[in-house]
């Protein structure tokens, strides 16, 4: 047992009259009781030597705060104590076999203690982890369902030609702008949006003509 209420008021109460080396000493003395889960031995001597006193106050501290019995001192207050810490751990052990099962599906912790707490939680949904997206391999080709895909959908292109402009576009395409979580997605938008032919350029503008340069007569 390596726990246990210190009951300070008492504690000064019980000792008001020992000075502070013999009032530590008690307390070591208690220490040792709880630790142990048993009696202190009658051996005022040995007591002594392991807590640093003299044995004539080890004799006057033990008759003062513990009772004689089979040749051992024994602590009323300590020994209720330890019984109401091994009935509250029977009392948490029961619990855990009545709720989890029997004593082997139980976990080897001796000091469970029943908790309000332990209900398992059964209705919290885990959140899918975000897929991270990839760049196009510099050696992409499209698959045979790609392929496939384009000259279905669009039979006017040429398939490899389509397929060496979307390459180039998006290696060429700096930091984030080049990251997709679907290439093949992107790939079917990207043959949709394809213009007949692969041109991609705008119209030209008609060249402006200079202030100087004669104006043509117009026909009336």
């Amino acid at each position: 047992m390596h726990y246990y209420q210190h009951h300070i008021g008492d504690f000064q109460r019980d000792t008001a009259s020992l000075s502070d080396s013999d009032a530590m000493v008690y307390l070591r003395l208690i220490w040792m009781y709880y630790d142990t889960e048993q009696p202190i031995p009658n051996e005022p001597a040995k007591l002594a030597f392991r807590l640093g006193s003299e044995t004539d106050r080890i004799q006057i501290i033990l008759d003062t705060f513990f009772e004689l019995s089979e040749n051992r001192w024994i602590h009323k207050r300590c020994d209720a104590e330890i019984a109401k810490y091994h009935a509250k751990s029977d009392s948490a052990r029961k619990a855990n076999e009545k709720r989890w099962g029997s004593r082997k599906d139980l976990k080897s912790d001796t000091n469970q203690i029943a908790t309000n707490n332990q209900e398992p939680i059964t209705n919290v949904e885990a959140k899918p982890k975000q897929s991270r997206g990839t760049r196009l391999p510099a050696d992409w080709v499209p698959t045979e369902d790609q392929k496939v895909f384009c000259k279905t959908e669009r039979p006017d292109l040429n398939p490899k030609a389509v397929a060496d402009r979307f390459r180039d576009h998006w290696i060429a395409q700096p930091g984030t702008k080049g990251v997709k979580l679907d290439w093949d997605a992107t790939w079917r938008n990207w043959v949709r949006n394809e213009k007949a032919g692969g041109g991609t350029k705008a119209a030209a503008k008609p060249t402006a003509v200079p202030d100087w340069a004669p104006k043509r007569a117009t026909s009336a």
